[in-house]
């Protein structure tokens, strides 16, 4: 396992992080993003004022992964879901057990809050090899499908 130090993410990371959202974009659904928009976006997130949380994984000071965690309350559950998204990880550093960190990271932290009750993430129907990786760190399928409504915006 590659050893690695797990950091908050900074505005610091600001343009890596963008670069590593635009490259998941273009993997995982052959799309191109506008770098202007998603870099704002990135900057929102960092400042934690759309309720989420960046975390970036560095390896000798080089940041090779990064994953960020929405919040979703549950009236049902009387508590929070913590939502995984923009999980990259750097090409070069794969199957090294740099996501693995990274998300045994974020649970550690929601194991930590009493009012997270559960964690989430989507996958691509087709990506087996990420299905196979979230399986193997004890994530299943609730039975749900994702359906969205876009804005024209």
């Amino acid at each position: 396992m590659l050893e690695i130090q797990i950091d908050y993410a900074t505005l610091e990371d600001c343009e890596i992080i963008t670069h590593f959202n635009l490259e998941l974009a273009r993997e995982t659904e052959s799309k191109n993003l506008d770098q202007d928009l998603v870099r704002t976006g990135v900057v929102e997130s960092l400042g934690d004022s759309r309720g989420c949380q960046y975390f970036v994984a560095r390896h000798q000071d080089t940041v090779v992964g990064q994953i960020m965690f929405t919040r979703e309350w549950s009236d049902w559950r009387n508590g929070e879901f913590w939502w995984f998204q923009s999980v990259y990880v750097d090409p070069a550093y794969r199957r090294q057990g740099v996501f693995k960190q990274l998300s045994d990271h974020v649970e550690k932290l929601a194991r930590s809050k009493p009012d997270v009750v559960g964690l989430r993430l989507y996958v691509e129907k087709e990506n087996d090899r990420a299905q196979s990786t979230y399986h193997q760190l004890g994530f299943g399928f609730p039975g749900y499908q994702v359906m969205e409504k876009m804005l024209d915006r």
